[in-house]
């Protein structure tokens, strides 16, 4: 435990930083695999409306700066091109 008063203070505010971007992480990887299985179940609405909460999550996560704004343009548009081909079958 931290001895001055305001490194203490710190340490509380970066547990509670912690515990909002690890639920925020772990709500996009969430997303992410509830993307994938519809992908994978071969129902394009269903993958379309997924990859709409999906992409929301992700942007939402890149101006969070929990993950880097390119990851965010890669990650959405690996999931557009999945869908794309989907829809192309």
């Amino acid at each position: 435990m931290a001895n001055i008063k305001s490194s203490a203070k710190r340490a509380q505010l970066i547990e509670k930083t912690t515990a909002k971007n690890r639920a925020a992480r772990s709500l996009m990887k969430t997303n992410n695999k509830k993307f994938d299985a519809a992908i994978a179940s071969g129902d394009v609405k269903e993958a379309e409306s997924a990859y709409k909460v999906a992409a929301k999550t992700v942007d939402r996560a890149s101006t969070k700066n929990l993950i880097h704004k390119n990851k965010a343009a890669r990650r959405k548009s690996a999931m557009a091109r999945q869908i794309n081909a989907m829809a192309s079958k």
